[in-house]
Formats: structure tokens, C-alpha cells, sequence
């Protein structure tokens, strides 16, 4: 009887999932203001150039009818960037070397040879939010970071 029913779970079509993330790399743009400060606007990145600066920036929305507690959101970072901190207006995220230890980056360690050292922004290879409060439903937020193209 539980074979059965397993196989009948196996084969049902998947409920949709009520959190929708989307995740956007806009380029950092900085222009000179009159008053000798520089102003950053953010634009899709249609075209990056090594050095140059984006922000990933990751909205999630609950299409549920319940609020979503625990959520955790977690983005790799590309191999061609290198992680350049929480973006403006963003929750610092727990980064990670290896995607399996999560922390600040302050209290991270990595292994070179033997030894272990501090870990430092280049070694970032995973970030996550751990939401803290529920997402209610039909409710959305965003979080966000920067990199670096190597």
C-alpha cells in the first residue's frame, strides 16, 4: 500500500511554489556631481568590463496564502566576480568559502596548505539572508549585494 501511494506522489504534478525570487545584476554608473560628490545610479548590466562594479540584487514575493516563515534565500557568486559587500539599503548577508560553513566574513576561515587564514572577499563563493520575520502573503522585499568583475 505505501508503494503505491509513493509512486502516486512521485507522478502528481508539482504544486507551484508560493515564493518567487528574480534575480537582477544591474552595473554600478558613477558621474561626477557639481558639488565634487560622485552619484551612483544602477542600470541593467547589458555590458560589464573587468573592474567593473554590479549589484545582484534578488526580490522575492509571497504568492501564497500564508505567510512563509524560515525563509532563507541563498545566491552563488559567479566565478568571474568577486563579492564586494551588502549593496546599499541591504541586510549584510552570511557569506560562505565553501557553501557548506556560513558566517560574516570577519569569522570565516580557509584552509592554505595546512594552515588556516582569515577569509577574505575574493574567497565569498555563496551569500544568504536568513529572514528573520515572515514573508506574509502576497508581500515582497528584496536583498542585495555587490561584486566586482575579475
Amino acid at each position: 500500500m505505501s508503494l503505491i501511494l509513493l509512486l502516486t506522489l512521485a507522478n502528481a504534478a508539482p504544486a507551484p511554489a508560493p515564493i518567487e525570487i528574480r534575480t537582477s545584476v544591474l552595473a554600478e554608473r558613477r558621474t561626477p556631481a557639481a558639488d565634487g560628490t560622485t552619484h551612483v545610479q544602477l542600470a541593467p548590466a547589458a555590458r560589464v568590463t573587468p573592474g567593473d562594479r554590479v549589484v545582484y540584487r534578488i526580490d522575492y514575493r509571497n504568492n501564497g496564502t500564508q505567510a512563509a516563515t524560515g525563509l532563507v534565500i541563498a545566491n552563488p557568486v559567479p566565478a568571474a566576480m568577486q563579492y564586494a559587500g551588502p549593496a546599499e539599503g541591504s541586510p549584510a548577508p552570511e557569506v560562505s568559502a565553501d557553501g557548506k560553513t556560513f558566517g560574516p566574513l570577519s569569522a570565516l576561515k580557509v584552509r592554505s596548505g595546512t594552515a588556516f587564514r582569515p577569509a577574505a572577499a575574493a574567497d565569498v563563493r555563496v551569500v544568504r539572508w536568513r529572514l528573520a520575520q515572515p514573508v506574509a502573503a502576497g508581500a515582497k522585499g528584496q536583498v542585495a549585494f555587490r561584486a566586482i568583475l575579475k
